[in-house]
């Protein structure tokens, strides 16, 4: 089965470096290695050359979450399978990539996304959020699953995921255009065409944010922007909104039995969040100037 992988880059720094180094030990060989860069100047291109990565710019455009990946495959689509990374997520181990890539042998599986581990770094809530959104179980998930786990079927992560060729030509690619999600776009697309996506918990990357209370109001605004954007989701998936109380009752419960004095920092964490994810959902009543200052893709809105 040939691999390609694919890594948007901007200024990606020591961890990219990092990156580039366990990506050589990788137990499942790649056909080809291409980085996609937005302008770096700190080393990156010249580290992703030395690897013998194929190196690519976007030739004048803005950076797309899903353009821009979907820009580097349609220039090197000669893979079975095309796997994608972001700069800063690490494979754990030589086997992260094999893992990921073995569960194509099952023709159902149109895409498949690893298990993300929190960075060393990592505070407790966000080390509670990996330990919640990416659990230490396997899933294979269809359509048919989705009365069951709502619009948590089509969640995943293009930090960590592979997608078979001819289930992503089927769906017409990643979006462009979409401020976030192109990966959970092409998810539900997938399942509503007939295709399983698989969750492989022995794939792991360490990819975790430490984001600020502004940072993840900011986020939450752009995730309701996505999805009043795109409601055929809640059509095919249900909403949020319940899925959203169970994560803070969750993190609330970590936390405090942890270190119950962040438990006003979480407490403000997601009251921001549900401001935020309000807001972007409405963004369309917002005046323009408030929708960049809201949004942490502030590109977005140029």
């Amino acid at each position: 089965m040939r691999v390609n992988l694919y890594i948007p880059t901007l200024n990606g720094g020591e961890r990219f470096v990092e990156l580039l180094a366990i990506l050589a030990r990788q137990a499942w060989p790649l056909q080809r290695c291409v980085v996609i860069d937005s302008g770096s100047t700190d080393g990156t291109l010249e580290a992703a050359q030395a690897h013998g990565c194929t190196v690519m710019g976007l030739g004048g455009e803005g950076f797309d979450h899903g353009g821009t990946r979907q820009r580097a495959i349609d220039a090197y689509p000669d893979a079975d399978v095309y796997c994608l990374l972001t700069q800063d997520a690490i494979p754990a181990d030589e086997s992260a990539l094999a893992n990921l890539v073995q569960v194509f042998a099952n023709p159902e599986v149109g895409m498949a996304y690893g298990r993300q581990l929190p960075n060393r770094e990592a505070t407790l809530p966000e080390r509670h959020a990996r330990l919640f959104n990416y659990p230490a179980h396997s899933q294979l998930r269809s359509l048919a699953d989705a009365p069951t786990y709502g619009i948590k079927t089509i969640s995943c992560s293009n930090s960590f995921a592979a997608y078979r060729r001819e289930a992503l030509q089927q769906v017409g690619g990643f979006p462009h255009g979409t401020i976030m999600g192109e990966d959970v776009i092409v998810a539900g697309r997938l399942l509503l065409s007939g295709w399983k996506m698989a969750y492989v918990a022995g794939a792991c990357v360490y990819h975790s944010h430490n984001y600020s209370i502004r940072e993840e109001f900011e986020r939450y605004f752009d995730i309701g922007v996505f999805h009043s954007d795109n409601r055929w989701i809640f059509d095919a998936f249900g909403r949020a909104g319940g899925e959203g109380l169970r994560y803070a009752q969750s993190e609330i419960g970590y936390v405090g039995r942890r270190n119950a004095f962040l438990l006003p920092k979480v407490g403000g964490s997601i009251l921001a969040k549900w401001l935020g994810y309000q807001l972007g959902l409405a963004y369309r009543r917002l005046p323009r100037k408030f929708r960049r200052a809201f949004s942490m893709y502030k590109g977005y809105w140029t």
